[in-house]
């Protein structure tokens, strides 16, 4: 049956493409919501392109038909634009809002109820407060939950399957072992075990089905920074490795993420050379009430975004000089081939031969994802940390974000891996408080 669906204006803000994701149905977008997304075309932020870009669309459908009287898309949806209720709809049920886009809305979608009791309406928003409101008005009220993935935490990018002694000696001496009826996606990391307390070896999921191909020896560490945990063992095995060329790391704080990231790419580009520089973005998004303008140059704008980029270094070279193979030069803060900017100017350039890492990844959109991996050139390497439950984004959460979005999209390719980081090594007191806190 068709329903009639009212979209919000932070939908379409969120993607601007929602329109299409309701086939059959009778899409309805208030007027007040085109009113809301015309306060937003001169952003240049990704909000702002969203909001061209559906009014632009709409803006071509006119030539379809009036969209008062609604235009029907390839999808056999009816679009609809049309203006907000009679508020006595509302003030029948008890509510007397006043004259806020959110209460024009359940009006709309109360007066829709009326004129159609033969067919479900339903209001699609992403404000959690207007789903409340809609609840006790009787009106149902759903999340946009076309691009909604699984929690990060479902799918750690690792697994522990029982073997033989005989397949566990072999991947000890660095060979390949079969492992008949093995399940596992490409480069997925493996702990064979045989029995609860017996031997164990580590692996990845090699081409060929049922086969585990052994890890390098990840024993000396990268510049001092050494693997504290299984976990930590497998990721690092996936930074230093180059035919992986989209790695993703997620955890919670203290598991690791940035300083193993980091730690790889200064190996990869002052020890082994692989890589022209190591380049590390960060979005510029404030923990709590932003502090505002910041004086100086880019560079001294930029310091108190990046600081946690520049502890991990200044922890990495204390590391690296008690290490008996140094490998870091002593101005390592001052080094043209290590650079850290802001995701802000990253859209129209290519970046070749170089290893990236986009450190606290769970901030950005879908959209910004996409926008960073297509800037990668040839030979260059990819790595996105970040924790999926620490999101400071107002208008991404826990299972729409890009980092959940890229590790979804790209679990199957051979060419990315995905590692989930459980256990927190930062202190026994930030491990209590990201369980407890």
């Amino acid at each position: 049956m068709q329903r009639n669906i009212i979209l919000d204006t932070n939908v379409l803000l969120h993607d601007p493409k929602a329109i299409l994701n309701f086939p059959g149905d009778q899409v309805i977008i208030p007027i007040e919501v085109i009113e809301e997304l015309d306060s937003f075309k001169r952003d240049v932020s990704e909000l702002g392109r969203n909001s061209r870009h559906i009014t632009q669309t709409l803006d071509g459908l006119r030539s379809h038909g009036k969209l008062g009287e609604g235009v029907r898309l390839d999808n056999d949806t009816l679009l609809r634009v049309t203006c907000g209720g009679d508020s006595h709809r509302l003030a029948e049920r008890g509510f007397h809002g006043g004259g806020r886009t959110e209460n024009h809305l359940l009006s709309l979608a109360a007066e829709w109820q009326h004129a159609t009791p033969e067919r479900e309406t339903i209001v699609i928003t992403k404000n959690v407060n207007m789903r409340l409101k809609a609840d006790a008005l009787g009106i149902p009220a759903q999340d946009y939950e076309v691009d909604r993935f699984p929690d990060a935490d479902v799918y750690t990018g690792w697994q522990t399957v029982t073997g033989t002694e005989a397949q566990v000696a072999a991947l000890r001496k660095g060979l390949p072992a079969d492992v008949p009826g093995l399940t596992g996606l490409p480069n997925e990391y493996v702990q064979v075990r045989v029995g609860a307390d017996g031997p164990a070896a580590l692996g990845r999921i090699g081409k060929t089905p049922g086969r585990i191909t052994p890890l390098k020896d990840s024993g000396e560490g990268a510049a001092g920074i050494k693997p504290l945990n299984l976990e930590q063992t497998f990721a690092l095995d996936a930074l230093l490795d180059d035919r992986i060329k989209l790695l993703t790391i997620a955890g919670k704080a203290g598991t690791g993420k940035t300083l193993l990231a980091v730690a790889a790419g200064l190996r990869k580009v002052f020890g082994e050379d692989q890589f022209n520089r190591l380049l590390i973005f960060r979005p510029t998004m404030p923990v709590g009430r932003d502090i505002g303008f910041l004086p100086g140059d880019i560079n001294e704008k930029m310091r108190p975004w990046m600081q946690p980029i520049y502890d991990a270094l200044e922890l990495i070279r204390e590391q690296d000089k008690r290490s008996p193979n140094r490998m870091l030069p002593p101005d390592i803060l001052e080094c043209e081939e290590i650079s850290i900017e802001p995701l802000t100017f990253i859209r129209g350039r290519s970046i070749p031969h170089q290893y990236i890492i986009i450190d606290e990844a769970q901030n950005l959109t879908p959209l910004e994802v996409k926008t960073v991996i297509t800037r990668v050139g040839n030979g260059t390497k990819i790595i996105m940390t970040g924790d999926p439950h620490q999101i400071d984004n107002p208008y991404v959460d826990a299972m729409s974000n890009g980092l959940v979005y890229l590790i979804n999209r790209f679990r199957t390719s051979p060419l990315a891996a995905h590692i989930g980081l459980q256990k927190g090594e930062r202190s026994e007191l930030a491990e209590a408080a990201a369980n407890l806190l």
